[in-house]
């Protein structure tokens, strides 16, 4: 297969896992009252979540280069 195709699959599964981290029931368990270091857990999850993805977009991106 071509490398721009595989490449482009990846993404698509990037964002995949983007809409399922994102979406409502897995949300819902991270909407606690309880914190991880002074950060409520909920922003946690959001920033951690969000910061995973770009890091996959990079790497992936970057590894399409090779």
């Amino acid at each position: 297969m071509n490398r721009s195709i595989i490449t482009g699959q990846r993404l698509a599964a990037v964002f995949l896992l983007g809409c399922v981290l994102f979406n409502y029931p897995l949300i819902a368990l991270f909407n606690k009252p309880s914190e991880i270091a002074d950060i409520p857990l909920l922003y946690f999850f959001l920033f951690g979540a969000w910061a995973l993805l770009i890091g996959l977009m990079a790497w992936t991106i970057e590894r399409s280069g090779e």
